[in-house]
């Protein structure tokens, strides 16, 4: 009896409690085209994007969050896609905005895919960290979650972890953590640096070069200003992601993050002494899982 009790409490937290969202709906609720929308398509819970010479596309969520998990599934664009970029990330605004990416470089036909993920706080971004897929992301639709809550953040591809960043900010180092995010999707044309460096040029006889995204869920914590922060950070019933489970990955997770940086990662900025001349990120110096 006491446990249906324990349930009936939870469940009515989660039921109530205004500062908790759960966008179980379909894209065309959940977003609106931003730019771009003679080349977009926004379909029930299908988004397709589209970018040509005259324009790439956009889509943004309606409303802000604060923690909580954000997934899609997405098929990228096809074939020779070599100087196109699909992005999907976390964004707030202005100067001092906060950032959780995941962008997927093109390649010319036949070369993998590169996952590019980063992360800024308060306007510092430059903490990239590169994969190469272990499928082929062109051929079917696969789940990209980022979980975000106030102790880490960490980036999922098909459930599986792929980086972890983690919130020392009580060492002076900065976390996402004070600012409402939105979601958005985008398709755009980035040769200038997405491929080899910009060394290979998108190819516009390819084109149109469409990628296409569904099943769009945020079960995350509305963002309604600067009162956000104790709600969605608070240890509370309803804030399932701030329970200890999702604090730290697991032993088995740990095991399946190991095996994505032994054998897919191609680029890790904490090992850059090169670029940072010998000065490394602070965070870089912590315990990263």
């Amino acid at each position: 009896m006491a446990k249906i009790e324990k349930l009936l409490v939870s469940l009515f937290f989660f039921a109530v409690a205004p500062s908790i969202v759960l966008v179980d709906a379909d894209f065309y609720k959940s977003m609106y085209i931003t730019w771009g929308a003679q080349h977009a398509s926004l379909q029930g819970d299908n988004l397709q994007l589209v970018l040509d010479q005259t324009s790439g596309s956009s889509a943004q969520t309606k409303i802000p969050f604060l923690f909580g998990s954000i997934e899609s599934r997405i098929k990228l664009v096809p074939g020779n896609s070599a100087g196109v970029v699909t992005a999907y990330y976390l964004s707030s605004t202005g100067s001092q905005h906060d950032e959780i990416d995941f962008e997927f470089l093109g390649n010319i036909s036949g070369q993998p895919y590169i996952i590019h993920t980063n992360i800024y706080t308060q306007g510092n971004g430059s903490k990239e960290q590169q994969f190469y897929p272990w499928f082929d992301p062109t051929s079917d639709f696969h789940n990209y979650t980022i979980h975000w809550n106030p102790t880490e953040v960490v980036w999922y591809v098909d459930s599986i972890p792929i980086r972890v960043f983690r919130n020392y900010e009580n060492e002076g180092i900065a976390y996402p953590n004070m600012q409402g995010m939105k979601a958005y999707t985008s398709l755009w044309d980035a040769d200038n640096w997405a491929t080899r460096g910009g060394l290979v040029k998108t190819n516009w006889s390819c084109a149109p070069f469409i990628a296409k995204l569904n099943h769009f869920r945020a079960r995350a914590c509305k963002w309604n200003g600067p009162v956000s922060i104790q709600q969605c950070a608070s240890n509370i019933t309803a804030n399932w992601w701030t329970s200890p489970i999702y604090q730290q990955l697991s032993y088995a997770q740990l095991g399946q993050l190991n095996w994505v940086r032994s054998n897919y990662m191609i680029y890790d900025y904490c090992t850059d002494t090169k670029r940072f001349n010998g000065q490394m990120p602070p965070e870089c110096s912590k315990p990263q899982f």
